[in-house]
């Protein structure tokens, strides 16, 4: 495939008129590398890498947490028809011998042009502050335990890519120690201090699980969590921007804070994403949808009803530069993960996951 007159995003964050050759979905440097010869005509369309979701539990229904392979596929056709071509699906906390089932669940999923391609496992929970819970449920959150996550990641096929862990709880530091060189360590949900966050940034963990989100606020005299991630410039942030979650002022402040550079947008969807406003669940809690909001019976917000894409869009929105707001879709979280050298910039030798949008970022094609 040959797509040209397209402005393509360059990994400078610049939009560059030039020619795409495509060829087993991989991008090659010329015309002659290629059989394929068809021509895709991007004239007056902005070209630009499929998007990342490394954080979100599930979409059109369905939810990862199911342990279902038939309703994954149908998560991944949707991110798919949605702009995100590399996904990984997110666990909230549930009893060990249900995550066992989930994340051996994720092998008989496999691979389809139609469907994102999963990238990894966002384990969620259970390694929680109960203070910080959010949407998961207090009796089944449990102490870092790094057997636990082996094993986990061992059914799932090694797929294991971030674990969310409360720095602040029994056995968190010893945790970080153990497995950081293993994984990615995440920290969110906790309500610790600056300095426990700092000792365990310092051990290892440079991730933060949803900023702003079940974590103390930042304070000029107790800046907790969001200032200790603040303050390491190996941190990588999420934000989850859908308008509900975190006000416009607060999203540009984050990425202020953090800069361009660690800044990740992540749906954290559920499954009511792409669905009409009624009644669904998450992690064995009721989840009330209306006007796009996701909310347990008692307020708390409870993951998103929106998709990568659109919280893209909405960055834009509250005037994060379009560059920024495609990097910490698509660059960012690529990065984060380890697997940027596969997908998140439209460079010779990575994945041809492409889409074609509008100058405001409708979306028009995936390739």
């Amino acid at each position: 495939m040959i797509i040209k007159n397209g402005a393509v995003f360059q990994e400078d964050g610049t939009f560059r008129k030039e020619t795409l050759y495509i060829e087993n979905h991989k991008l090659k440097a010329s015309e002659e590398e290629i059989t394929d010869k068809t021509v895709v005509d991007a004239e007056g369309l902005l070209v630009i890498p499929g998007l990342v979701d490394i954080h979100s539990h599930g979409a059109y229904g369905y939810d990862f947490s199911d342990g279902d392979p038939e309703g994954l596929k149908e998560i991944l056709r949707y991110e798919k028809r949605s702009g995100i071509t590399s996904y990984c699906p997110t666990s909230m906390t549930l009893p060990k011998e249900r995550l066992e089932k989930i994340f051996n669940s994720i092998n008989e999923a496999g691979v389809s042009e139609d469907m994102a391609a999963v990238r990894g496992i966002n384990m969620e929970g259970p390694f929680l502050d109960p203070k910080k819970k959010g949407a998961h449920v207090e009796e089944w959150i449990c102490r870092p335990d790094a057997e636990y996550f082996r094993e986990l990641n061992r059914l799932s096929g090694n797929r294991v890519k971030l674990v969310t862990l409360a720095p602040n709880v029994e056995g968190a530091m010893e945790f970080i120690k153990e497995v950081h060189e293993e994984v990615c360590i995440s920290l969110g949900h906790t309500s610790a201090d600056y300095d426990c966050c700092a000792k365990a940034i310092e051990l290892g963990a440079h991730h933060l699980t949803h900023l702003y989100n079940a974590m103390p606020p930042l304070a000029h005299r107790e800046p907790g969590l969001i200032g200790a991630a603040a303050d390491d410039p190996q941190c990588m942030a999420e934000l989850i921007c859908d308008g509900y979650h975190i006000h416009p002022s607060a999203v540009r402040a984050a990425f202020r804070l953090f800069g361009p550079e660690r800044m990740i947008l992540v749906s954290d969807s559920m499954r009511a994403v792409g669905m009409d406003d009624g009644v669904y669940e998450l992690g064995g809690q009721k989840v009330f949808m209306k006007n796009r909001k996701a909310t347990l019976e008692d307020g708390t917000i409870a993951g998103s009803a929106t998709n990568l894409f659109d919280c893209m869009r909405k960055a834009v929105e509250f005037k994060i530069p379009v560059k920024d707001a495609i990097f910490a879709a698509t660059r960012n979280p690529a990065k984060s993960i380890g697997i940027y050298d596969q997908v998140g910039s439209l460079t010779v030798g990575k994945e041809a996951d492409i889409l074609l949008v509008t100058e405001d970022l409708e979306l028009k094609r995936v390739i």
